[in-house]
């Protein structure tokens, strides 16, 4: 995770050990303590949106989010500590599990209706993707989809690499049978004729990828709100779906 370039900063590793070994004395870890780190870092970063602070994993200090990057901080903000916050017992990735945890989306939160629909057997299992016509990440794991059956994929038209990409998902959605000419373009590469319609949702699918922070595509949003970005593998997303089956 890199520190956002707003900030510009450069901190050393010496910084951190330093800021954890300094004696905070802290008579407040309520709201009133949140409010206070968030108003300080406002006023030491301005034009920069905190858009959250917790207590830290570590003593005396707090994780400050910045859109879907955290920072940790001390009571005062006088330091500002970047990097991966480690468990030296179980050698779990504490911020990795974080940053994990804020990427996720419930999926009954999700406007299904501005998707292309695709179900397959059963449809069972579900998940969302966030896909780019002219992204090649995204062919790629329309390939591997091809594997699953007992699958019901939602595919958000995510316009976002070029005016060609817009156009393209457009003439998808307005289709007559959308999900027959998606499957057509990003499995065999047949452009789907030009067409229009009223209904045309790439606008509010745009809007909703930027409320989500989708920075790229494809983005992979499982039952349980799992967020996994690029064409993974079908092991993982198998695992995945093993995993929601274990879990019902």
């Amino acid at each position: 995770m890199r520190l956002p370039k707003q900030l510009g900063l450069v901190l050393m590793p010496a910084l951190a050990a330093f800021v954890l070994q300094a004696p905070v004395a802290l008579a407040d870890t309520g709201n009133d303590a949140f409010q206070h780190v968030a108003e300080s870092f406002k006023a030491r970063f301005e034009g920069v949106e905190v858009t959250g602070v917790r207590k830290a994993p570590m003593p005396h200090l707090y994780e400050v989010q910045i859109g879907m990057d955290i920072v940790y901080v001390d009571e005062n903000v006088d330091y500002v500590i970047q990097g991966s916050v480690v468990d030296a017992h179980t050698r779990e990735d504490l911020t990795a599990k974080r940053l994990q945890k804020l990427s996720e989306v419930p999926f009954d939160t999700l406007p299904l209706e501005l998707a292309v629909k695709q179900v397959r057997g059963n449809g069972s299992r579900e998940l969302a993707i966030f896909e780019d016509p002219n992204c090649p990440y995204c062919k790629r794991l329309h390939q591997t989809l091809k594997e699953f059956d007992d699958v019901t994929i939602y595919s958000f038209l995510y316009p976002v690499l070029s005016e060609d990409s817009v156009i393209k998902a457009r003439d998808v959605w307005c289709a007559d049978d959308p999900a027959k000419a998606w499957q057509a373009w990003m499995i065999n590469d047949e452009t789907p004729p030009a067409a229009e319609c009223d209904n045309n949702p790439v606008e509010a699918v745009l809007d909703l990828g930027r409320q989500l922070r989708v920075r790229g595509t494809p983005a992979i949003l499982f039952a349980d709100g799992h967020r996994v970005n690029g064409a993974v593998p079908a092991e993982q997303i198998q695992a995945r779906l093993d995993a929601l089956v274990e879990e019902e």
